[in-house]
């Protein structure tokens, strides 16, 4: 395959998803797709798993299920770490979690709330600060760069690590 002089190719893998997310969703139809996945998948509907939705919906950082299950606790004190767990694992099935891996070892989740657009991350190594970020000159170079060669992105992640301005 030819690659464009200053490029090299790694595999990306898409997060697996069931194919109904859109940019800019609103919280109700985020919820609605779960529960139509969690029909599909023949699962029972319950209020723990609504609460630890709800709270990790409303989230606005990249959470471990330890610091979900900690916010959860607040609302409802009888969920374990288990039922966590395996909400954020059905929650990043249908695509509506993103599992991150920030060199740290934790799993962190994130989701993109309804105003944002998509964004990327600087990790610091020393102290693990995770900064996200938004620039559309970035943006519009991995488009031509796509278009280029002939190349059709659905999905997409950048992560930039080194030292923030406290650890330097």
């Amino acid at each position: 395959m030819k690659v464009a002089a200053g490029f090299s190719l790694r595999k990306i893998t898409q997060p697996k998803g069931c194919g109904y997310l859109k940019p800019n969703m609103k919280t109700a139809d985020k919820k609605d797709i779960l529960n139509r996945y969690i029909h599909e998948k023949r699962l029972k509907q319950t209020q723990q798993r609504d609460d630890i939705v709800d709270t990790f919906l409303k989230t606005r950082s990249h959470i471990s299920v330890e610091e979900l299950l900690q916010e959860v606790r607040k609302k409802n004190p009888k969920i374990g770490y288990a039922t966590v767990y395996r909400t954020m694992k059905l929650l990043a099935e249908c695509g509506l979690a993103f599992e991150r891996q920030f060199g740290d070892g934790q799993t962190r989740y994130e989701h993109l709330p309804a105003e944002d657009a998509h964004h990327d991350h600087l990790i610091c190594t020393k102290c693990g600060r995770i900064m996200e970020f938004e620039n559309k000159k970035i943006e519009q170079l991995q488009k031509d760069v796509a278009e280029q060669m002939n190349f059709k992105v659905t999905f997409h992640k950048l992560e930039l690590y080194g030292l923030c301005k406290e650890c330097r």
